[in-house]
């Protein structure tokens, strides 16, 4: 009632209003619509058809644009329905995949894919359930769909280049990580992915300058030590490389450059002395490797020196450098184990067992230590010790027990167990050998002739 009350009012104001402005303006104007055609009309008239005129185009082009909006808000409205209705599936989908319900996530993912074909995230989660299904190559199709979708997805690009390394294609790996590093060149997780495969094929320059990258990036201060370790290896290994060149001289320098930023790093040391002896240089290696062992004990060191004067035919040099050595280093087991091995190579069997016993009586029990002492035995004709020592080498007991091995990871156990403690895998446990045992019987069968009349 009060709508139309106020329309009554405003009608009689329009009226009023005309008869006012006529009032007013008395006057006609004359209207020419073509040359030979025209109309009069009252002032009042054409002022007030234009001012309608204008309210008229006024409320057009605002039911239009009311219209429109409304349209593109409904739009809106629908397409957002369907993204919380797909990302509903998309959800619940994932959710199964990681309860382990492969097949209702397989059904839950690819309706979310066939509701909306462009969503990356259920690209990379229906991958996942492909490979979980065996399916590899079809997982990776799918990836590489995504891939053309969005190019510059590096969720899309981690996830293919990592199914490329699961799968063996190493290659194809790297080309992924290298398409990250084209869109985000100082992303450390490719930086450090792509040197890894770098590294397992032994493309050791290309390693190197990832791992100048990685350091320059900043990998993080609980990485750094790691890191700088890491660089210092990878130097050493293109330098490494250098001494099947050309190129010995530098790769004596990178060695020594690394020796003195690392004293302990043993490689360097072992190389280094290589270096000299490739170039004939013999005195030069003897005294690297003599001092890499004083400073490290380790025992490459004396492999080296034992090869060299064994193959020069001057085992008394070595044995005075073995003297030597124990002179400074009185307590060193495994210069003792060393200076045995030598003394009885050289028939000097006395010495050896001197030195072997001296190794046993610290405690230690390693096949190898019984094998030299079995050997010394031997040589003196005292069998029974010599029996002895071979059955602690090879961990014989007077019941004869024989070891059991993990036909999954290859574990070794003395009794048989239920469970394999390294792998986890049950029943897995057989006895040591049982394989190539039956791979000779399998041999054997097949390769049995066949008699006359007898069927195969």
């Amino acid at each position: 009632m009060i709508i139309v009350f106020l329309f009554f009012i405003a009608l009689v104001a329009f009226c009023a209003a005309i008869l006012y402005l006529m009032n007013l303006n008395p006057g006609d104007v004359t209207i020419f619509l073509a040359s030979d055609f025209s109309f009069n009309s009252p002032i009042t008239f054409i002022l007030l058809g234009s001012i309608l005129l204008g309210i008229l185009l006024g409320l057009g082009v605002n039911f239009f644009t009311l219209i429109g909006h409304s349209l593109t808000q409904w739009r809106r409205d629908r397409k957002e329905k369907k993204l919380q209705e797909v990302g509903a599936i998309y959800r619940e989908g994932v959710g199964r995949l990681l309860s382990g319900d492969i097949k209702k996530a397989h059904s839950l993912l690819q309706k979310a894919l066939d509701k909306d074909p462009v969503r990356i995230e259920a690209y990379i989660a229906m991958a996942s359930v492909y490979f979980q299904e065996g399916r590899s190559e079809e997982g990776t199709n799918l990836l590489l769909k995504a891939k053309n979708i969005d190019p510059k997805s590096l969720e899309v690009l981690f996830k293919l280049a990592t199914s490329y390394e699961e799968t063996g294609n190493d290659d194809e790996a790297a080309a992924a990580y290298q398409d990250i590093l084209n869109i985000e060149k100082d992303n450390r997780k490719a930086l450090r992915a792509l040197r890894e495969l770098h590294i397992k094929h032994g493309r050791w320059p290309e390693a190197l300058d990832l791992q100048k990258k990685v350091l320059k990036v900043g990998p993080g201060s609980n990485r750094l030590n790691e890191e700088k370790k890491k660089l210092l290896s990878l130097r050493y290994e293109v330098a490494h490389n250098s001494l099947d060149g050309d190129e010995i001289d530098q790769a004596k320098s990178t060695f020594k450059e690394i020796i003195r930023e690392d004293a302990e790093f043993t490689p360097a040391r072992v190389s280094l002395g290589d270096a000299y002896l490739k170039q004939n240089r013999a005195d030069d290696a003897v005294k690297v490797w003599q001092d890499g062992y004083l400073a490290l004990g380790k025992s490459v060191f004396l492999s080296r020196l034992e090869d060299f004067y064994l193959n020069a035919e001057d085992p008394s040099t070595l044995l005075g450098i073995y003297k030597s050595f124990l002179d400074q280093r009185d307590n060193d087991l495994i210069l003792r184990l060393f200076y045995g091995k030598l003394c009885l190579r050289l028939e000097m069997v006395d010495e050896a067992l001197e030195q072997l016993y001296a190794v046993e009586s610290a405690g230690v029990e390693t096949p190898q230590l019984h094998l030299l002492l079995a050997e010394a035995h031997r040589r003196r004709n005292r069998i029974d010790e010599s029996v002895d020592q071979y059955k602690k080498a090879l961990g014989v007991d007077g019941r004869l027990r024989i070891n059991y091995v993990c036909d999954t990871c290859s574990a070794i156990a003395e009794e048989w167990k239920s469970r394999c403690g390294s792998c986890g895998s049950w029943g897995s446990f057989s006895v040591a050998g049982r394989q190539q045992i039956l791979s000779a019987l399998t041999t054997r069968d097949d390769a049995r002739p066949i008699h006359h009349g007898e069927r195969k």
